[in-house]
């Protein structure tokens, strides 16, 4: 038709104005959406929420401060012990409370008990420790024996030393130990209290622990929900390794801590020393401080030599040097059959988290770095190209 013509409109979007249309009318199209616009961040809200998380997180933590210390030592030693406490429930025909009370009362046998009669027995023995300080006045050191200055290496520098300190007179004697003796008697005293706190965190420690062991799963599932929350996928495989952490570094230090001492008593026992059972038990308490069991061993050895025993001395001073070392390599090794983590990573852990935190810096320092190491390998694969010939369209060549 002419555009003069115009007795009918022109239609547009029919099905024969198509190519290869068939005459249907096709349905009209909706207008696009209007583009969805985004508000501008709110930075004042923001920086006030973040403010308010923040003094939230840290009153929370000022609050449970005095709880904290052992709530830790709670939470490594359920962690530990958990495959125990589980053993314990299946041979009391799955019965939870009574598994929680025996392992709760192998703990005070084990942990409680032996602090509480030593601060008695300190309590007690006051007076007497102060009066031992005070008679000094009276002591002499004998002559230096004969075989000293045969002993390798440091034979003669002992000789000079131990003449100079019998050339002394017994006031002389006293006027150099009686400071340093009396100081340490009366620090010790001092620190009875303390010792009594140590105590109070100890029983709190137990309750905390029972608790744990009492709802474990609740706690353990709770952890979990945390950390997928947080990570992802990879946050609950990080939950996994720290628990495998604190077990390994667990099986590690206790493990060591039983042949070190093990092997100490051994080498008192050959030796004649006298009270060996009560020497491995201090030995044991050491090497699970980390103080290793040379401090019970040497003082052995120099009992030994001061009672003409050369043979029996040396024998036991080469014993000693080897059981003192050897837990630089038993404990690495026992700590990766617990955790799948690398041993230079477990080694560092303990080693540094001992120097940082102390004693619960064990386990801390391992289970800080399986973490850390977890969450940057997993973002440095999730980062990785993909290789060339892969299934990604990036290696497909289309």
């Amino acid at each position: 038709q002419s555009r003069g013509h115009g007795a009918h409109p022109v239609r547009r979007g029919c099905a024969e104005d198509r190519p290869g249309g068939d005459g249907a009318v096709a349905p009209a199209r909706e207008p696009a959406a209007a583009p969805m616009i985004v508000p501008p961040t709110d930075l004042t809200r923001t920086t006030l929420a973040v403010l308010t998380l923040g003094v939230l997180i840290a009153g929370s933590l000022w609050v449970l401060e005095p709880f904290l210390p052992s709530l830790l030592w709670a939470t490594m030693l359920v962690v530990a012990t958990w495959p125990l406490m589980r053993g314990v429930e299946r041979r009391l025909g799955g019965r939870r409370s009574a598994a929680v009370t025996a392992m709760t009362l192998a703990i005070l046998l084990l942990f409680v008990a032996p602090l509480t009669v030593a601060i008695a027995a300190l309590a007690q023995n006051a007076d007497t420790l102060v009066g031992w300080s005070r008679s000094l006045e009276g002591i002499a050191v004998p002559a230096p024996p004969a075989w000293l200055d045969r002993i390798p290496l440091a034979g003669e520098s002992l000789e000079r030393r131990w003449a100079a300190l019998a050339a002394l007179s017994p006031a002389e004697l006293s006027a150099r130990l009686t400071p340093h003796v009396g100081g340490a008697a009366r620090w010790l005293l001092a620190n009875i209290g303390g010792m009594g706190l140590v105590f109070i965190h100890c029983l709190l420690t137990v309750v905390l622990a029972a608790i744990l062991y009492a709802r474990g799963e609740d706690a353990a599932a709770g952890l979990t929900a945390f950390a997928v929350r947080l990570a992802g996928d990879r946050g609950g495989r990080v939950v996994l390794l720290s628990g495998q952490a604190v077990r390994g570094v667990a099986l590690g230090v206790i493990g060591t801590a039983l042949i070190q001492s093990s092997l100490a008593g051994l080498g008192l026992l050959a030796s004649g020393v006298p009270y060996p059972g009560i020497l491995t038990a201090i030995a044991f308490l050491l090497c699970v401080a980390q103080l290793g069991p040379l401090l019970v061993l040497l003082p052995a050895c120099g009992w030994l030599y001061w009672s003409d025993q050369t043979g029996w001395a040396a024998a036991l001073l080469a014993w000693s040097v080897a059981v003192g070392l050897m837990d630089n390599v038993l404990r690495p090794l026992l700590i990766r059959r617990g955790a799948d983590l690398p041993l230079l990573l477990i080694f560092g852990g303990v080693i540094g988290g001992l120097v940082a935190f102390g004693v619960i810096g064990l386990f801390i320092g391992p289970v800080l770095l399986a973490v850390t190491w977890t969450l940057l390998v997993d973002w440095v694969a999730s980062g990785a190209p993909t290789a060339p010939g892969s299934d990604s369209p990036a290696g497909t060549g289309q």
